[in-house]
């Protein structure tokens, strides 16, 4: 007796399921009609737009960098005298790439070994910095918020086996490199 309850109650929401498709069918525009694997990209842009329909926006951080909107800087409270000031706040937020060259000629281990403590040291003191050797003496350092990449700049040029950084091709030489800035 219970089975065929059961059964007959499966057979009637089957048939209400696909009663309700048959109507929603009606209402499809065509493109929606096809089978997925026969969309083609505009299909698809017209999927994703209507997925997207619904959604609330991202907020200004969660945007992709070439999206967000530029931080508003005010002139007046900038030192134009120190043009390093104003490169630090058209980088807010932005990301940013510096080159650090290890001092001496270090072997490629012995200079990621290196290049990975002063990172450390960098996350230690709340500066986010991904770290990509590029050569046997010399790294990458990228990161998120390019304005951070002065206060690293500092902390590296102190180092004793750094011998320059290279932010937005000015070069920074190292304290203990011998070499003297250029202005």
């Amino acid at each position: 007796m219970k089975f065929n309850l059961l059964l007959w109650l499966c057979c009637f929401a089957i048939i209400l399921v696909s009663h309700g498709k048959k109507a929603d069918e009606k209402n499809k525009p065509s493109w929606a009609k096809k089978d997925i694997r026969d969309f083609n990209d505009a299909d698809m842009e017209r999927l994703l737009d209507q997925w997207e329909e619904d959604e609330e926006p991202l907020e200004p951080d969660e945007l992709p960098e070439h999206l967000r909107p530029s931080p508003q800087i005010d002139f007046n409270q900038v030192d134009m005298s120190n043009p390093e000031n104003l490169l630090k706040l058209t980088k807010k937020g932005k990301t940013l790439m510096t080159f650090v060259s290890v001092m001496g000629n270090p072997t490629r281990d012995e200079a990621e070994t290196i290049t990975k403590l002063w990172q450390t040291s960098l996350w230690n003191n709340h500066i986010q910095a991904e770290r990509y050797m590029v050569d046997d003496n010399r790294a990458i350092f990228m990161f998120k918020d390019g304005a951070q990449a002065w206060e690293a700049k500092d902390f590296l040029v102190d180092q004793e086996k750094c011998e320059s950084v290279t932010i937005e091709n000015k070069v920074y030489n190292g304290k203990y490199s011998g070499k003297k800035d250029e202005l």
